[in-house]
């Protein structure tokens, strides 16, 4: 969705306070809804891959 890696998503989540909280904690790792990170990435300025 930002063209980065999932560790990199995993620093952001850690180390910005504004990040989102997941949505959901599964067997497999948390999900976020699309919409709180939607609206996250545009109070904060980075570019959604594929909007436009």
């Amino acid at each position: 969705m930002f063209g980065v890696s999932r560790q990199r998503v995993n620093q952001i989540a850690k180390d910005d306070p504004t990040f989102p909280a997941p949505a959901a904690y599964l067997a497999t790792g948390r999900i976020w809804s699309r919409e709180a990170i939607e609206k996250w990435a545009r109070a904060t300025g980075r570019t959604i891959v594929g909007e436009g």
